[in-house]
């Protein structure tokens, strides 16, 4: 049998995602099960390095998926493309903090990691449900929404901070996804 030696341990902590990193992705694969046409977002809530929930955008439960019938509403392919009807999604980071409650599990305290910035009624809701940090991937607030947001933030109602999975860290992931992770490794034999 070979054992490992320090540079083979150093090598395999390196190529582990780090938290932030891992969180992410978890949304990431949660956005898989988005049923939204315009744009897929996932949602995780986290507390002591725990999920405690996750959510996807899409229709509200038990209404018919936008991606089953082929649109939003008749004659529209997706609710972006409107600019008076609304959008039929509930949004993940509302989907999530739902998922919770209807479980009982409590959010106060936690943290929530979304692959797109929170829109300002998410956002309000996020600091209402006690999450206090927000980690998120694609920017979405600007102008004056970013102006509310960045009010929020300077009361010391939330944190928020951008941030991007390594490529490394990423391409890693995808092998993870397309084979077997249960198999016997050469370096342990």
């Amino acid at each position: 049998m070979n054992s490992l030696g320090q540079d083979d341990i150093m090598n395999m902590e390196a190529e582990r995602p780090t938290w932030d990193e891992y969180f992410l992705m978890l949304a990431k694969l949660a956005a898989t099960r988005s049923t939204c046409l315009a744009f897929p977002v996932g949602a995780v809530i986290v507390k002591d390095r725990q999920v405690l929930a996750t959510g996807y955008n899409g229709s509200p439960s038990g209404s018919v998926h936008c991606t089953a019938q082929g649109y939003c509403y008749p004659g529209l392919s997706s609710c972006d493309a409107s600019k008076i009807l609304p959008s039929r999604a509930v949004h993940a980071e509302a989907n999530a903090i739902a998922q919770a409650a209807k479980h009982g599990i409590s959010t106060d305290g936690a943290s929530i990691y979304v692959t797109l910035e929170p829109c300002l009624s998410c956002l309000k809701l996020i600091i209402s449900a006690g999450i206090h940090e927000v980690f998120y991937e694609s920017i979405f607030n600007s102008g004056e929404k970013a102006l509310v947001r960045d009010s929020f933030i300077s009361d010391g109602l939330v944190t928020l901070k951008q941030i991007c999975i390594d490529e490394a860290t990423a391409k890693r992931a995808a092998s993870f996804l397309l084979h077997p992770t249960s198999v016997k490794s050469d370096r342990c034999s």
